[in-house]
């Protein structure tokens, strides 16, 4: 018994032309390819304005008008990554019988090292692809089977991502305009091993539109069944959406105060909110806080998982507290929470939110006072922000600017 030879492994390695080409093809792949590229440039958009929502840029001032902007801006984020899953697979599928092409010789290195260069770009693509919708779907799913931050490193990857399909788009923009110029109904099939080349174009045609209709399918059925999370009407079929709009106070919660640690400084009878601002500072009970002029606002509360619901809130306007220890209404303030686990135990409310009146110290929602589990004693709410930055169970705000 010999062993094989090289020769005989290469001959059982399958080429291009093995493969059923009736679905396949540079129509189905450039097609396939466009709705996957304008999925994943709207995700990519929508994502950086949530990123920016965190660090506030100088260069990019956001405001709080108008106030829904951000709830849609998430939920449009969610529903194109979403829909971008079946285009992925059906991408992938399409193309992959040409990893299979075998790379130019050794004679000529210019093609190699191209050829290289291209597979090096396509694998760099469809990692990060991967990744960014298998850790965004985690997310949606608040389980986070990692030690990084997810926001940071999904922002670090969005951006590789979005590096190597504008390279990809690049490099195979002629054969992509080749593709979309062809019809699906102009077939390419390659019967190799058929030498009279015989072949029932219709079923070729037929099973290419009905591949191009799936996907199609599959795109919007995926986002039917989650986009209920933004969309209220959608709520009774979005089945497979994480937050269907339900919780305490007829809205729903990512995390309870058990679960960050909030339940024993937010029920305390000694309980208080301290207001600073340089060596001035005030200290208000809850009743005191009850006592002072309150306002009503009708709104949205919006999540980087993608749910987001309007409420009524109740509150005292952050301007007329800081404006107690003398701080101008164009302020920039620091919030702390007697939260004593996970992340946004704080945060920093820019001055373009503290000056806007329907931005809220909430005590109140949808008529009620706040459930423990939505903040109580007392909450941040602003107008266009996102839910993380909300800061629940709030004890201490500090002008800092």
């Amino acid at each position: 018994m010999r062993l094989p030879k090289v020769e005989d492994i290469e001959a059982r390695i399958p080429r291009p032309e093995h493969f059923d080409e009736s679905r396949r093809g540079l129509p189905t792949t450039s097609r396939v390819g466009r709705a996957l590229g304008i999925a994943f440039g709207i995700c990519f958009l929508t994502g950086m304005w949530s990123h920016f929502q965190y660090t506030d840029p100088a260069w990019l001032p956001i405001g709080p008008d108008p106030a829904w902007l951000y709830r849609w801006s998430q939920g449009l984020h969610i529903i194109s990554g979403t829909a971008a899953v079946p285009l992925v697979l059906v991408k992938l599928w399409s193309v992959y019988p040409h990893l299979f092409a075998r790379p130019p010789g050794k004679e000529d290195k210019r093609a190699l090292v191209l050829e290289a260069l291209s597979r090096l770009s396509i694998g760099v693509l469809v990692a990060s692809s991967l990744f960014m919708l298998a850790s965004g779907t985690l997310n949606i799913s608040g389980w986070y089977p990692w030690d990084f931050s997810f926001r940071r490193t999904h922002e670090a990857v969005a951006w590789i991502a979005i590096g190597s399909l504008v390279l990809h788009i690049g490099v195979k923009l002629p054969l992509i305009r080749d593709g979309l110029d062809a019809s699906i109904d102009d077939s390419d099939n390659h019967n190799d091993g058929d030498d009279d080349g015989d072949t029932d174009d219709s079923a070729g045609h037929t099973s290419r539109r009905a591949l191009l209709a799936a996907t199609g399918a599959a795109s919007g059925l995926a986002v039917l069944l989650t986009a209920g999370q933004t969309v209220p009407f959608l709520r009774q079929v979005s089945v497979f959406g994480v937050r269907d709009g339900e919780g305490p106070q007829d809205l729903p919660i990512n995390r309870t105060a058990r679960g960050a640690g909030a339940v024993a400084g937010a029920t305390s009878p000694d309980f208080t909110l301290t207001i600073m601002s340089g060596e001035q500072s005030v200290t208000l009970t809850l009743d005191d806080l009850r006592a002072l002029p309150q306002t009503t606002h009708t709104l949205p509360i919006a999540c980087v998982e993608g749910w987001s619901r309007s409420a009524e809130w109740t509150g005292v306007p952050v301007r007329d507290l800081i404006a107690m220890v003398g701080a101008d209404p164009k302020s920039t303030v620091q919030f702390r929470s007697t939260q004593t686990r996970g992340a946004f135990g704080s945060s920093e409310l820019p001055s373009q939110f503290t000056e806007d009146s329907r931005t809220l110290l909430a005590l109140r929602l949808n008529g009620e006072v706040l459930s423990i589990d939505h903040g109580f004693p007392c909450r941040l709410i602003a107008p266009n922000r996102p839910g993380v930055l909300q800061t629940k169970w709030v004890n201490k705000m500090e002008v800092v600017t």
